[in-house]
């Protein structure tokens, strides 16, 4: 992307992208969507909340596809019969579920301090797949 083509962002415009990458991580998608609804005239900030609701949404969705099928392994497992106790398999399922949920989780933490560390500096720095959704939503 030719970043000289692109205005350089005002310091109001920088605390506000920052701000929407750190509210990401602390109130999900709400915090980023509230900045992208007040400030959607400014095309910087609209970019870094965009990529901020957009990756949300993808965890999310992570989330509840990896919970249903959780749920479906559990309930596989509870149609098989005589139990006398938890298998192994719920147990090593459990853990595996909720490695999947902590690795998002820090992924996320480390997504929304890198880039909001980026967006403070005025960089218009993109996440990788998402970025180019938001670069072209907010017009860029």
């Amino acid at each position: 992307m030719d970043t000289q083509a692109l205005p350089e962002p005002t310091q109001d415009e920088r605390n506000m992208a920052l701000l929407a990458h750190v509210l990401m991580i602390v109130t999900g998608f709400i915090g980023p969507l509230v900045i992208y609804l007040v400030k959607r005239e400014s095309r910087f900030v609209s970019f870094h909340a965009l990529q901020a609701v957009f990756w949300q949404l993808a965890y999310f969705l992570v989330m509840m596809v990896g919970m249903a099928l959780w749920f479906f392994f559990i309930f596989s497992l509870a149609a098989g019969g005589k139990s006398q106790g938890p298998p192994a398999a719920f147990i090593l399922s459990f853990f595996a579920f909720w490695l999947l949920m902590m690795g998002a989780w820090v992924l996320t933490l480390v997504l929304g301090i890198v880039y909001g560390i980026k967006a403070s500096k005025g960089e218009w720095a993109a996440y990788p797949v998402i970025g180019g959704w938001a670069r072209r939503l907010a017009g860029v």
